[in-house]
């Protein structure tokens, strides 16, 4: 299994943008990401330049092509710098920050992971999807299959789910801080959450810390659906306590559009240290998806915060 890192085709296109001054279409694009290692079709290229039009990064001249915008400008000043220091966190509160979600009407846009598997393996990989579901172990109850799409190669088949990412944009929109703390290994026993085997903080390490425990096959997320006992994957983020009643209507509002959290939440969960004057959340991860398919022999591979997408496209396929 690959991670792709997050973002980065879209940072690459930016850069090279950046590089040159005149305005520059799909297809010298596409031939500029080849040189650097992403190879991507012209069709795919100008999905990437739609989106990042609609985020007023580039802006269309004609027939000629893109050129950055002012904002285009800064994005890839800020993306070189977390680029170079190559902090996981920056890339995500860059997704939690384009995230528009409103659950009171379910409109917006939520972060999402994009995973690729090859079509032989569709059923098996579907499958593995839905015993996350099943088992309620996912941060979001469905996901979307897709296979129309410039960014799903020939001969293979994409899966999208919501990336956990999408509640911290969300409380932002609402004025309440959240900090995104750990990722970790979950143990659970007959259908209830005991302890944290491992966690790993996201301030300063340079990886997706549940990337590293799904890499290293230390989850057991098969087992933990067929008989409610296993090891899930789940991050911890916390708010502030003056917050409390604010958090505990917003989940319940997303909870009516499907998102499948909070584990607990509280001064004191599990094994985590104790903190008076802030709240633990704790939230099955959108990775659980990849973990399980992990665990079955699935080739897939994943971009871990592939992007914000319409909510609808996600429970519609609209």
């Amino acid at each position: 299994m690959i991670m792709i890192r997050t973002e980065r085709k879209y940072i690459e296109i930016l850069r090279i943008l950046r590089e040159h001054q005149e305005p520059m279409g799909a297809k010298r694009l596409s031939e500029l990401m080849v040189e650097r290692g992403f190879v991507l079709s012209d069709r795919a290229v100008q999905y990437y330049l739609s989106y990042l039009d609609t985020l007023g990064f580039t802006e269309k001249i004609g027939n000629q092509g893109r050129i950055l915008t002012p904002d285009g400008r800064q994005e890839t000043d800020n993306a070189l710098v977390d680029d170079r220091i190559g902090f996981i966190i920056s890339k995500l509160e860059r997704l939690a920050y384009r995230s528009t979600f409103d659950p009171s009407t379910s409109t917006g846009d939520v972060a999402y992971n994009l995973s690729i598997i090859p079509e032989a393996s569709f059923e098996p990989a579907k499958a593995a999807f839905d015993e996350v579901t099943q088992a309620g172990c996912g941060f979001f109850s469905s996901y979307r299959v897709i296979d129309h799409d410039p960014r799903v190669p020939p001969g293979s088949v994409g899966f999208i789910s919501i990336c956990s990412i999408s509640m911290d944009g969300v409380f932002q929109r609402k004025g309440i801080p959240v900090k995104m703390a750990f990722g970790g290994r979950l143990e659970i026993e007959q259908g209830i959450p005991k302890r944290f085997r491992d966690l790993i903080g996201y301030r300063g390490t340079t990886i997706d810390p549940l990337e590293l425990f799904i890499s290293s096959g230390l989850t057991s997320i098969a087992s933990f659906a067929r008989s409610k006992t296993g090891i899930a994957l789940a991050n911890v983020r916390e708010v502030p306590c003056a917050a409390k009643k604010q958090v505990e209507e917003t989940i319940l509002l997303m909870n009516t559009c499907g998102f499948v959290f909070p584990v607990s939440m509280g001064n004191r969960v599990f094994n985590l240290p104790d903190n008076p004057f802030r709240l633990s959340i704790v939230a099955f991860s959108g990775l659980n998806f990849i973990a399980n398919c992990v665990e079955h022999g699935i080739d897939i591979k994943t971009e871990i915060g592939a992007g914000n997408i319409q909510f609808s496209k996600i429970v519609d396929g609209n």
